[in-house]
């Protein structure tokens, strides 16, 4: 349940603020390619526009100033659904509430993938960038009120029942 609220906080943690080799090798693990855009130029497929990670087909678009939360929810987009169907997303990938709200699980927990990310620092960006949650945070969402997600997720075999990605 995330709207984005297309604030500009310049404190969120940024591609080019931690290791691209690590979101390059996450992304592959899951069929994906990260493309990096020049400083300046519209990112292809994103659905929010400025700094905002896009996707087309199997492929996530970002800039270094695109903030790290917005790569992994693009990318869990595309994570979430089944390879043959990725190559059929361009810029929106879904209109279904549960895949959304798994993909804002899944972007969570993914940040404990990337060293000089982790959860709490994407939570925190979440909430900073404008996300909105029943509970009034993304920390309250995922502690009390992400279940659905996370069995969501653990049905679709992307996190395995301790939660963690797989």
């Amino acid at each position: 349940m995330a709207t984005n609220g297309n604030h500009v906080p310049s404190s969120v943690l940024r591609l080019a603020d931690i290791d691209r080799t690590a979101v390059e090798s996450l992304l592959t693990h899951h069929g994906l390619t990260l493309a990096l855009v020049a400083d300046g130029e519209a990112i292809p497929g994103s659905f929010w526009g400025d700094d905002e990670a896009g996707i087309i087909g199997h492929t996530v678009y970002a800039r270094g100033d695109t903030p790290v939360h917005s790569v992994l929810h693009e990318a869990g987009h595309l994570i979430v659904l089944p390879a043959e169907r990725r190559g059929e997303v361009h810029t929106d990938a879904t209109d279904s509430i549960e895949e959304e709200d798994a993909v804002c699980y899944l972007q969570i927990v993914l940040g404990d993938v990337l060293p000089g990310a982790g959860r709490d620092r994407i939570m925190a960006d979440m909430d900073a960038w404008g996300y909105t949650f029943r509970l009034g945070s993304a920390r309250a969402w995922f502690d009390h009120d992400a279940e659905n997600a996370r069995t969501w997720l653990i049905e679709h075999g992307l996190l395995n029942q301790a939660g963690e990605p797989v």
